[in-house]
């Protein structure tokens, strides 16, 4: 190096402010010697007069020695924790969101811990299944047609998974589990990302007994900090592993061959945090940036997916031997009958038919004994008279008990007719269970909820009462399935309110034994045709076709852009130069709160073919008015401007 150079590194600084998400040029001193891309580095902040920290991206040379720059601090650690791919795809899902690139990684990159990294050693052997572990899984992925050709050119699919338990497990943990392994016999890695734990620990069942145990890294808010930074650093190794865990795990570091997402309808799968980007986004993204097999898997499908195999992106992958469960939806007689009858005469029939032989699973849609009260007389909800809140009951007989801020409510006066009568209005898990106990006697009685968590019942007669996504698994399948309260979760106010319930309704289903009888009470509609004939795909298209003419998402993107009036102002102008149509806006409108200035909301819909532009333009208005903000009157004020896109389809 000529001795008038340097050596400069550009450095992503670890800062949530929209106005630092970008690289800053600071000097190598010689002493620090050489320094690998990506590692942890502390660096001053002069605007600021403190020490930050931030990880090194790119380290080049230049001849302008003269140009003042400040120097790096200290290598915090000489882990490159930052690897190219990752910093890549943190700033390709950052520009996509109008977020930051620093607020992605803090998703993936866990604290250092000191002594787990010096316990670290990147020497791990690579493992590959035995003969009879790939026998079972090329048996699995031959079960869906066209499947091992997605796998082997890096295709994308939308998978329909079978609805039946496969030897003892899942048949979506069996497929997923297959795809990794037979990823990992080629000597990539792959990434498998569910929604809850329930998930990962079936997922973890199924990967068992056909990849070695030292290749599946978990990834989840289940582990403490070593833990997960430990399985971190594992991820960071050559040799190829199967990453499986929750919405984060999407970023993992690995050099994927696979990338996989089990019920992308779930909302868990939404980050809360920004840049708020849905793991089936970022792992869209990731795919076009690395070419990896990419499978969406499912009982249902979504909207969003189903867009995405009209227009030839996906590739719509089905068993080739369909055996679809044995819906049986209620008769005009039966929907003619009083509301007060939760279960009609041939779903009960068949539960008591059913639980002679095995356990029967009855799903409902809310925990607790009766979620909601009214007033008796009137027929007003029962509300909390400190804070307005909801009452219900605990148990029967019971003083009512808020369900915002628990108070009880002893002595309840209704403010429409003054009546101190309280009516259950809802029947939750523990209620139905009440209820079923005196209907069947002699017959055990399970609640599985959130209150009352049941992973797995054996095959002795029973009735499960569980909440929507509370289903344990039953040894053989249930017998019998009953789904109640389908009219009540139809009455959501949601777009995706049809395309939830059948979500919830056909992973129930997907839990029944052989030819055993699924019933849906009191719901007919299209929602309760395609149960019946098991056509999701069709049910979402026929879902995109109704939202178009409304530029209503996933047929349109939608972002939120909110803060004070004048900061609104300035983003929605700086929107009007992309020549968007008239009514791409949508408001503003104030904002109830108590905040100083008040604040507004509008929504800009957009196609997606504007999505760069949006973006760009949107983020341009955060960091101008984070500037603005800091240079007003002199001192540091907080900017009121934040903006969101793909926003879900509920806070409309």
């Amino acid at each position: 190096m000529p001795p008038e150079s340097r050596r400069i590194a550009r450095v992503l600084l670890d800062s949530p402010l929209p106005q630092l998400d970008r690289l800053f040029d600071y000097a190598l001193p010689a002493e620090l010697g050489d320094v690998p891309l990506g590692v942890r580095v502390r660096v001053p902040l002069r605007t600021a007069g403190r020490v930050i920290d931030g990880y090194i991206v790119e380290i080049d040379t230049e001849d302008d020695a003269d140009r003042p720059l400040s120097e790096v601090e200290s290598v915090v650690s000489a882990v490159p924790v930052l690897p190219e791919r990752l910093y890549t795809l943190a700033r390709r899902v950052a520009d996509r969101a109008a977020g930051s690139a620093s607020d992605v990684l803090r998703l993936v990159i866990p604290k250092r811990q000191v002594r787990v990294e010096k316990a670290w050693t990147a020497d791990s052997p690579e493992m590959q299944p035995d003969a009879a572990a790939r026998e079972i899984a090329e048996e699995a992925i031959a079960a869906y047609d066209g499947l091992g050709a997605v796998l082997d050119t890096g295709g994308r699919a939308a998978v329909e998974a079978i609805p039946q338990l496969l030897d003892g497990v899942q048949g979506w943990a069996k497929l997923l589990a297959s795809a990794a392994a037979r990823t990992l016999s080629s000597g990539r890695s792959s990434i498998i990302v569910v929604p809850d734990h329930r998930d990962l620990d079936r997922l973890l069942a199924a990967l068992e007994p056909l990849v070695p145990a030292g290749t599946v890294v978990r990834h989840d808010s289940r582990q403490t900090n070593p833990d997960r930074y430990r399985a971190f650093l594992r991820t960071l190794e050559d040799a190829p592993c199967i990453v499986v865990g929750n919405r984060s795990a999407v970023y993992s570091p690995v050099a994927a061959g696979l990338v996989a997402i089990w019920d992308d309808g779930d909302p868990l799968l939404g980050e809360p945090l920004s840049p708020y980007v849905n793991s089936r986004d970022a792992a869209l993204l990731r795919q076009e940036l690395e070419g990896s097999a990419l499978l969406f898997a499912g009982h249902s499908r979504t909207t969003d997916v189903e867009r995405l195999v009209v227009l030839g992106w996906l590739q719509d992958v089905r068993a080739t031997r369909r055996v679809l469960p044995r819906v049986v939806l209620s008769t005009a007689q039966e929907m003619e009958q009083p509301t007060a009858q939760r279960m009609p005469s041939s779903a009960f029939l068949a539960a008591r038919n059913a639980a002679a032989e095995g356990p029967v699973l009855v799903q409902v849609s809310r925990p607790g004994f009766s979620p909601s009260l009214v007033c008796a007389d009137c027929r007003a909800p029962a509300r909390c008279p400190h804070c307005g809140g909801p009452l219900g009951a605990r148990h029967r007989g019971a003083v009512p008990v808020c369900g915002w801020c628990g108070r009880g409510a002893s002595a309840w006066t209704c403010p429409s007719c003054s009546s101190t009568k309280l009516r259950l209005a809802s029947s939750g898990s523990e209620r139905t269970a009440d209820e079923l106990g005196r209907a069947f006697p002699g017959v055990r009685v399970i609640v599985a909820d959130s209150a009352h968590p049941v992973e797995r019942v054996t095959d002795r007669p029973a009735l499960v009462v569980a909440t929507r996504g509370a289903e344990p698994i039953a040894d053989g399948g249930y017998r019998a399935v009953v789904l109640l309260d389908g009219p009540r979760m139809l009455q959501a106010p949601d777009l995706r309110v049809a395309e939830s319930c059948l979500r919830w309704w056909s992973n129930a289903a997907a839990l029944a034994a052989p030819g055993a009888p699924v019933h849906l009470v009191g719901v007919n509609g299209a929602a309760a045709k395609a149960l019946a004939t098991w056509n999701h795909a069709a049910h979402a298209r026929a879902e995109l076709e109704s939202r178009a003419p409304l530029h209503m998402p996933p047929t349109t993107r939608v972002a939120l852009v909110q803060g004070s009036a004048s900061a609104v102002g300035d983003a929605l102008a700086a929107l009007k130069e992309l020549a968007l149509p008239s009514d791409a806006v949508l408001g503003p409108v104030p904002v109830e709160s108590d905040e100083v200035p008040p604040r507004v909301r509008a929504l800009v819909r957009f196609d997606y073919s504007a999505g760069s532009r949006v973006a760009t333009a949107l983020r341009a208005a955060v960091v101008a008015e984070a500037v603005s903000g800091r240079r007003r009157k002199g001192r540091s004020t907080k900017s009121t401007l934040s903006v969101r896109l793909d926003i879900l389809d509920p806070e409309l």
